[in-house]
């Protein structure tokens, strides 16, 4: 069974499209103007929590694209599902995740 869901979890994130090079830009400057004003310029947090790889161990994928996509109610955090697809958050996410600053 492991196997399998292993299986199926890297052949899901097979299937994201990557953005092609100017949209990866733009959701870069995204990420460090707008996540930055509230997670921190440098992403180790503000009034949002800090968004480095080791603060993100442990969270999965899908519970990060959902936030961003979605927000989190009762917090600052809001919905981003009317700037980016499922795809490119999911792509963002690993960016955060190898923490290419």
């Amino acid at each position: 069974m492991k196997k399998t869901l292993l299986f199926l979890f890297v052949s899901i994130n097979c299937l994201a499209a990557e953005p092609s090079p100017e949209r990866q830009a733009t959701l870069r400057n995204l990420l460090k103007n707008d996540c930055g004003a509230c997670h921190g310029l440098t992403l180790q947090g503000g009034m949002g929590p800090a968004l480095l790889p080791d603060s993100l161990d442990g969270k999965a994928d899908e519970f990060l694209v959902t936030t961003i996509l979605n927000g989190r109610k009762g917090t600052a955090m809001p919905p981003w599902q009317t700037f980016m697809n499922h795809d490119e958050a999911l792509w963002l996410v690993g960016v955060l995740r190898k923490d290419k600053r």
